[in-house]
């Protein structure tokens, strides 16, 4: 069982190894996108992050039904007075929808807006109301939304500001964000395209200073994936790494598009904050999902720097197929790059590192595929696990001020190919001696067996060779060989190796307990597994039968076998179920003897109302107590006709339920035709 995990353990590392390194937004952005806003949006705020993922990624024709039910909403909050919430969100979704709201609704959200942001005393009061002025300005320029006392905003906001770049929600919280330091950044951004007079240039330069300390704090990983890590905890809701990234990339970016000159930060964060966004995947959460691709849209047209993502369709190149190694850069949304160069650099064995395999290779460029390839390998190059270390060069000069290439961009590559399995022996030996029993040699790339057998005063060796396409000697990350008793009890152990090939001697006498003193026939199976081996083996070499002492009174008992999951929790056997054969039934005639002894007292019943007559002098003539009179009758008919039917055909619980109604039915009638009974008693005895 154990060497069964171990292969399938391999096969699932080389599946991973198949993955491409690094990508931009895919097609299987666009289907999860589909899949994740498929519902009915529950708020404005899910219907903008719905319909602004599908504007990014292009997905027109699922605007239709979101846009149908959303306008309805968007102009009851536009009409109303929303929160600042709902009319920000309001906004943002007009913004792409183009609901039909006139001049009128967008002057009054304006004078409320303007308003707001001069009496605001949080950060979210302030970023919403200039979120929203700044939506106004940009679907209706007729309304006047510009600041006039912008000094007084933007000390506002900076007064909420830290020394290590982060900012804090209220002047009332001592406690600083890193989010709130993105939503800060972009209510500045939108106070200053909201300005209506020039900007104090040392305002913006020191913000951009602010920036600059914020970077300062982000985390750095191994692979140069840059991400922001929130250390807020008290007041609002706590903030994960994806959220908190999205927020600082949405400010700084905004920041960035409004104000002139750069913001002196480094290509290679900006790159590892892309590189953050892409490493993610495919989030399964709408939300997570709306952060990433919108933070890679603002990245992917920033003014800051705009990332370049090298990747590679396959990090596998395989000896046997004799396969093109290719590459592509992209941004992070898939657009075409500037005219480049990809060199690679060098590359060498993780076994080897001082050892470079390649030197300064220029890739081709294939301009019908968009790929950099590598025609071909050097004949040096073996099975086994190396490194490519890749470098963007750029045609144009003036690309370097605008692209983040991110240097020398190291990458695994896994070269596999077919091992050659030989020199297979399997011998018996002698335990005294150490001299040779029996010796049989076995063809691993084929299906022999061997059948072999010993006692515990010998040993069994096996030993293989193992060698790579170049004839170098192959040493597997697996190699176990396995013993399997008849009573499913199995035994594994490690094959070691020396310096050319892979050797194993089991001593029976040092293992009888171990073995649990089990005599009778072993299974022998071999296991070799490595990424890099196109074909890794789990084989079965044969047999052995196996002498063994018995086991003395102490000795350890074999483990209980293990349970196939598939016969505890896979499908039952059928279950047969014989009945009780019938009990042997009267003769005919003798049962319809005593059907007719139980209709004889009904019988008489029935002469003697002929005989006797009916008394329906009681019987009430009036309508009413009369119609009441036969009610009651009919529903003592209808029980004795339920009797007739539950002997004949109907179930216990249907008779239950029929006669609790019959039942009920019978209690009112009879109630009433009783008490006209009483009454009727009552007025002749009082006269």
């Amino acid at each position: 069982m154990a060497t069964r995990v171990t292969l399938v353990a391999a096969a699932a590392f080389l599946l991973l190894l198949l993955l491409p390194f690094s990508f931009s937004i895919s097609h299987s952005h666009r289907s999860a996108a589909i899949h994740l806003f498929a519902s009915t949006p529950a708020s404005l705020e899910d219907a903008y992050e719905a319909l602004r993922v599908f504007e990014i990624l292009g997905i027109e024709e699922k605007k239709a039904p979101v846009s149908t039910a959303t306008c309805h909403r968007v102009l009851e909050n536009l009409g109303s007075s929303s929160r600042l919430k709902d009319l920000f969100y309001a906004l943002k979704v007009n913004a792409i929808l183009k609901c039909n709201v006139n001049e009128k609704v967008f002057k009054d959200i304006a004078s409320r807006l303007k308003a707001t942001v001069h009496d605001a005393s949080t950060l979210l009061d302030i970023y919403y109301s200039i979120g929203g002025l700044v939506l106004i300005k940009d679907q209706d320029s007729n309304v006047h939304v510009l600041l006039a006392d912008f000094d007084g905003v933007f000390q506002s906001i900076k007064a909420l500001s830290q020394s290590d770049g982060r900012w804090r929600y209220s002047s009332d919280n001592p406690e600083s964000s890193t989010y709130a330091a993105g939503l800060a950044l972009e209510a500045l951004a939108g106070a200053i395209s909201l300005a209506s007079s020039e900007i104090d240039q040392s305002k913006v330069n020191i913000v951009k200073n602010d920036i600059v300390k914020l970077f300062d704090g982000i985390e750095k990983c191994d692979d140069g994936t840059f991400y922001f890590d929130e250390k807020f905890v008290g007041g609002h809701e706590q903030q994960g790494s994806l959220s908190t990234t999205s927020s600082v990339v949405r400010g700084v970016t905004a920041f960035a598009s409004v104000t002139s000159g750069k913001i002196n930060l480094p290509g290679d964060k900006i790159l590892g904050l892309a590189k953050f966004f892409l490493g993610i995947g495919i989030p399964g959460d709408a939300k997570d999902f709306f952060n990433q691709v919108e933070s890679l849209a603002f990245l992917e047209s920033n003014r800051i720097f705009i990332p370049l993502i090298l990747s590679l369709p396959e990090t596998v190149y395989s000896l046997t197929k004799k396969g093109h190694l290719k590459v592509k850069v992209n941004t992070v949304l898939g657009s075409a790059a500037p005219p480049l160069t990809v060199k690679l650099v060098r590359a060498f064995s993780t076994d080897a590192k001082d050892s470079a395999i390649i030197d300064s290779k220029e890739l081709q460029y294939d301009q019908e595929s968009g790929f950099h390839v590598l025609d071909a390998f050097p004949k040096n190059v073996d099975v086994g696990t190396y490194v490519f270390v890749f470098e963007i060069v750029l045609h144009d000069s003036g690309s370097e001020k605008v692209y983040a290439t991110g240097g020398q961009i190291h990458v695994p590559i896994y070269v596999t190919g077919i091992i050659e399995v030989g020199n297979a022996k399997i011998t018996v030996l002698d335990s005294d001696l150490g001299s040779t029993e029996t010796q049989k040699k076995l063809d691993l790339a084929g299906n022999d067996v061997v059948s072999l057998a010993a006692n515990h005063l010998q040993k069994l060796r096996f030993s293989f060779q193992l060698t790579t396409p170049h004839g170098h000697v192959f040493k597997p990350h697996q190699a176990f060989f396995k013993l399997r008793h008849e009573t499913k009890v199995e035994h594994v152990f490690v094959v070691g190796n020396t310096s050319k090939k892979f050797e194993i001697i089991l001593d029976f006498l040092g293992l009888v307990e171990k073995l649990f003193y089990l005599s009778g026939r072993y299974d022998i199976e071999l296991t070799v597994g490595d990424a890099v081996m196109e074909n890794s083996l789990l084989r079965l070499l044969g047999h052995v039968e196996l002498d063994l002492p018995e086991a003395p009174e102490k000795a350890a008992r074999p483990p209980p076998p293990p349970v196939d999951p598939y016969s505890r929790y896979g499908p039952k056997a059928e279950i047969s179920h014989i009945f009780r054969a019938p009990e042997k039934r009267p003769p005919q005639k003798l049962s319809l003897v005593f059907l007719g002894l139980i209709l004889l007292p009904f019988i008489g019943f029935l002469v003697g109302l002929l005989r006797v007559g009916v008394n329906l002098k009681n019987f009430p003539g009036s309508t009413v107590p009369a119609t009441f009179a036969i009610l009651f009758h009919l529903g003592i008919a209808a029980v004795l006709l339920l009797y007739v039917l539950f002997w004949l055909k109907l179930d216990l619980f249907t008779t239950l339920k029929t006669f609790g109604l019959l039942g009920a039915f019978l209690m009112f009638v009879g109630h009433r035709i009783l008490s006209h009974i009483a009454l009727t008693s009552a007025k002749l005895k009082s006269a």
